[in-house]
């Protein structure tokens, strides 16, 4: 039994491998081999696995969609543009809170989706020009940009990563705010003073100048009142759940986004809002795919026995070689399997610790703050090109690599010491 699963991984391995090479698409890759295994355990074409498979993350699919629609009309308002100003007028004589500010605005896309790409969409392109205009270089902007959206992503209230790990460990997506929030917030203040010392600033005037304008009626209310509405959403789900319909995620940031068009001071028609859904669902097409081949590549895994051979041996590993050797495997098992390493490699690490007795929510935690670290890694590369492109960084790809090493390798120290000391945190877990 075990020699028919091990040569199915294998085969899997091979396919996965070979198609990577040729296709140069991760998702592609992973459906392919998941054909392969099927077959290769003679489940022959393996058709209501697959078609099931790609419902296995339709709820993180639709958390994905519906809050990039949400953030995408907000910022289509004028809202974040309008934000951008009121902090570069205020904090222009205070770089140090200028770039704090700038963490923030980086930060509530990705937080608010699970992706770091989002938030490099809607606001790294303007952040970039304001960094630039305060006299920081396009690698270091490129690196400030990188690292930001790799924290956006792995900040609550969505966290892609830890509801995947969540999700196949059989335990409730509770209690990560406070664990994810503090190393979060340690680690964007380095890079704050990393990336943010040196430099001679343009005139505030000439910033602001290049900063799309937004509507004149555009008030304070206006651009608060879409934000609040999501966190009394997420308050009244949180603390009066028992006294209010089960709303869920998707339909909160529906709600939101209703909230957003009726507060919008511009005469957008139904015409340009349908133009805004279309050209987001373009925008996270790439991701929405890495999670349903995802979906479809566990579920070939669990039915050939392939999911349950890969947790037993690491639940039969030491823990000094996860400790030694994860900073290697998770960013790489990220850029070749995109999501699917919360899976593949997340999950039976949970297993292993969790035969341990050492608190899961924090280890999925910790490994939430690892797998972004592989989004800038081949084959996939998918933020890092993203962030190349959007800071029109014209150096090579390793010089992109410089420029976020230190910082790179101070979030991995930091997510090492959360799975070391685990209990320890376990404080942080309400």
């Amino acid at each position: 039994m075990y020699q028919q699963t091990i040569i199915t991984l294998v085969i899997m391995i091979i396919a996965y491998a070979l198609s990577l090479w040729r296709l140069k698409s991760a998702e592609i890759s992973m459906v392919i081999s998941a054909i392969a295994g099927a077959i290769a355990a003679g489940l022959g074409f393996p058709t209501r696995i697959l078609v099931e498979g790609t419902f296995t993350y339709l709820d993180l699919g639709l958390i994905f969609v519906t809050a990039s629609i949400f953030i995408n009309i907000y910022a289509e308002i004028g809202a974040i543009n309008a934000m951008v100003i009121t902090v570069v007028e205020k904090f222009y004589n205070k770089k140090w809170i200028l770039f704090s500010l700038m963490v923030l605005i980086m930060l509530i896309p990705g937080a608010l989706t699970g992706a770091g790409s989002v938030s490099i969409f809607v606001v790294g392109g303007i952040v970039a020009k304001i960094m630039q205009y305060m006299g920081i270089s396009k690698a270091r902007t490129a690196g400030f940009i990188y690292v930001t959206a790799m924290l956006s992503a792995a900040a609550p209230p969505i966290n892609l990563w830890a509801m995947i790990m969540a999700a196949g460990a059989n335990m409730p997506y509770v209690g990560f705010t406070y664990i994810l929030l503090v190393p979060i917030l340690i680690i964007a203040f380095f890079a704050i003073v990393y990336f943010g010392r040196g430099g001679v600033a343009q005139k505030k005037e000439e910033i602001i100048s290049q900063i799309p304008k937004p509507p004149e009626n555009l008030t304070g209310i206006r651009i608060a009142l879409p934000l609040l509405t999501l966190i009394v959403l997420f308050l009244l789900s949180q603390y009066f759940a028992f006294s209010i319909p089960v709303l869920g995620l998707p339909l909160m940031f529906i709600i939101c986004a209703l909230v957003t068009m009726i507060v919008n001071p511009k005469k957008t028609t139904l015409q340009q809002y349908y133009l805004i859904v279309v050209n987001t669902l373009e925008q996270v097409f790439p991701l929405l795919a890495t999670v349903i081949s995802v979906g479809v590549l566990v579920n070939v895994m669990t039915a050939t026995g392939v999911r349950g051979l890969v947790a037993i041996t690491f639940i039969t590993l030491q823990l000094f070689f996860v400790y030694a050797t994860i900073l290697i495997f998770g960013p790489f098992a990220q850029g070749s399997l995109s999501y699917g390493s919360a899976v593949i490699i997340g999950v039976p690490i949970i297993f292993l610790f969790n035969t341990m007795g050492i608190n899961n929510t924090v280890v999925a935690a910790a490994l939430s703050l690892i797998f972004p670290l592989g989004d800038c890694l081949p084959p996939s590369m998918i933020v890092g090109r993203v962030t190349i492109e959007t800071v029109s960084f014209k150096g090579s790809y390793i010089e992109f690599l410089k420029s976020i090493a230190i910082p790179w390798l101070f979030m991995g120290g930091i997510a090492l010491l959360m799975l070391i000391y685990a209990n320890k945190l376990s404080f942080l877990v309400i």
